[in-house]
């Protein structure tokens, strides 16, 4: 069991960041664009605002998933180091579960409801479906939701899945 949620955390946590590498980049070559052809060429290309904003939704919700899988999380800390180790683990299970609900219910539930409902509404200047857009929050939902069981199995046994690959490593 270990193995296999090693494996799939390492997976995610590539395949995260490398979607979010490629459309920070993509958005990075957008501006570019946007700017040049406004104060160069004096006839700024309109597509790039949306599509640097469809960019930047995404790429939203694909760092969320990924701070899940990495921990890195924004979070306060201050109540949860003042209690004892048996404290702190009850604390973090019900933190993850409570995350677990959420991403399940409203992100996943949710986005694939928002994603449905939007699939007549068409972008102004792009012609693409929202539906397109809204995607992310169900798609991102899943990896939160697998990132989430994999942080409850590390919150109940203790054991920091993969950490011993990344230490092995250096």
């Amino acid at each position: 069991m270990e193995k296999l949620l090693t494996a799939i955390k390492k997976w995610m946590i590539l395949i995260l960041s490398r979607i979010a590498t490629v459309l920070l980049s993509v958005m990075t070559l957008l501006v570019l664009y946007q700017v040049f052809t406004r104060y160069v060429l004096n006839n700024p290309a309109a597509f790039t605002e949306e599509l640097v904003k469809y960019s930047l939704i995404w790429t939203g919700f694909i760092g969320a998933a990924y701070a899940f899988y990495t921990r890195e999380h924004m979070a306060l800390i201050v109540f949860r180091d003042k209690l004892s180790p048996q404290g702190r683990k009850i604390l973090m299970i019900c933190i993850d579960a409570l995350i677990l609900l959420f991403a399940l219910f409203v992100i996943t539930i949710g986005g694939i409801k928002l994603a449905l409902s939007a699939r007549s509404v068409y972008s102004a200047l792009l012609g693409i479906p929202r539906s397109l857009v809204y995607a992310m929050a169900p798609i991102s939902g899943v990896f939160i939701i697998v990132a989430q069981i994999i942080n409850l199995y590390e919150d109940v046994t203790g054991k920091e899945i993969g950490k011993e690959e990344t230490e092995g490593g250096n």
